[in-house]
């Protein structure tokens, strides 16, 4: 079922389109001479698709549920009133003159098995949303406009609502509107009680401001935002740290005894729009990298020129107590970590070294914690474009 978004009107029920534009009707089938006239009608006997397993009145309550979620996302550039299967965005409203478009697609993978164990769906909206603008972000644009896929084998309104919610809550703090969705109930798809999601945000930075810069060069500087813990990658292996660990998602977390494991765990993705725009529009950015799978190790040569090496000294911070848990917990090797986790660092930012304190001032204000973590250096062949050293006190 599609959903509304911010500053639509809704559309038909699915019941009024069936209804109104039915095409199987009774004069337009043709009698089959062979086969046994069949009975008449009788409720009793006759199957509707809640018999198939997909609740019509359910997807219709979650509409009614989050149309007011949506509506609190709504911002310059959101066209209203407009109904239809599409929702539209007005750059030049939205104050672009020449823009370049940018799209990204994510989802919050088995942390999802975590929420559904834990049974708190609060959060993992924010998650997806995270995961879309932040890859926005890191790009120099500006999140706009966001979409999601919610999948499920038998729709659960309350849960459904929790999930929007935080969807609506990461949209609010990225500055982007909800403007649409889909709600799939998939009787078979999918075990009692699981969901999936997948998030699509679009964003615009004006012709010619569009990162990574091709002047990163030796001697610039790595700049690290903090994580808010494990984000949303990597929780194929948490679980499995988890499972190994004889634990329940209801324990007291080892790593922080006055939470529960499954919360702490599922403490949503940080969202870096509003700092890193920041610094970005005070053209002290050169390059941004988020740090998902793979880590620092492999997302930071991403935004790289060939020539130069990105150098990380891991003594620069500590990881929080979530990764030191997890190393110990699993065994899990330094070097695995750094390459599967976020390791404390959710954002690195490339930046000129006379730029280093002011990029470091505007987003302190923007509430990140800055650390300084690396350096920019000349590649000496086809060495590895980011090396993380001193990692001996990760673990």
């Amino acid at each position: 079922m599609r959903r509304v978004g911010a500053g639509e009107k809704p559309l038909q029920t699915v019941r009024d389109q069936v209804s109104s534009a039915n095409p199987f009707r009774p004069e337009h089938i043709t009698p089959n001479p062979t086969r046994k006239p069949i009975p008449a009608h009788d409720e009793k006997q006759g199957l509707t698709y809640r018999d198939a397993g997909v609740d019509i009145d359910a997807g219709e309550a979650l509409v009614e549920a989050i149309k007011p979620l949506a509506r609190s996302t709504a911002r310059t550039g959101t066209a209203a009133g407009l109904g239809g299967f599409g929702a539209l965005f007005d750059l030049r409203a939205a104050g672009f003159a020449d823009p370049i478009l940018v799209a990204t697609t994510d989802g919050v993978g088995t942390k999802l098995k975590v929420a559904i164990e834990a049974g708190r769906h609060d959060t993992v909206g924010i998650d997806l949303v995270a995961m879309c603008v932040n890859d926005l972000v890191v790009q120099g644009a500006e999140p706009l406009l966001f979409l999601d896929y919610f999948a499920t084998g038998k729709l659960d309104v309350a849960a459904g609502k929790a999930i929007v919610s935080g969807i609506a809550e990461g949209c609010r703090q990225a500055g982007c509107a909800l403007v649409g969705g889909e709600t799939a109930e998939m009787p078979g798809m999918y075990a009692d009680g699981d969901y999936d999601l997948a998030g699509f945000a679009v964003g615009a930075a004006e012709r010619g401001h569009l990162l990574p810069l091709i002047d990163v060069a030796p001697g610039d500087v790595v700049l690290g935002l903090a994580s808010s813990g494990v984000h949303s990658n990597g929780f194929s292996l948490v679980r499995r740290i988890v499972e190994r660990g004889g634990l329940s998602y209801n324990d007291p977390a080892p790593f922080a005894p006055a939470r529960p494991l499954g919360e702490a765990l599922l403490e949503p993705t940080r969202i870096y729009v509003a700092s890193t725009l920041a610094a970005i529009r005070a053209g002290t950015v050169k390059a941004l990298a988020h740090i998902t799978g793979g880590g620092l190790i492999e997302n930071l040569p991403r935004v790289l020129p060939q020539g130069v090496v990105a150098e990380i000294d891991g003594a620069a911070w500590a990881p929080p107590p979530v990764f030191r848990w997890l190393a110990f917990e699993g065994k899990v090797a330094a070097t695995e970590m750094a390459r599967t986790f976020n390791c404390g660092i959710g954002m690195a930012l490339v930046v000129a070294p006379d730029q280093a304190d002011e990029a470091a001032r505007l987003l302190t204000e923007h509430g990140e914690t800055v650390l300084r973590i690396g350096r920019v250096r000349a590649r000496n062949g086809d060495e590895p474009q980011c090396q993380v050293l001193h990692q001996d006190g990760w673990i």
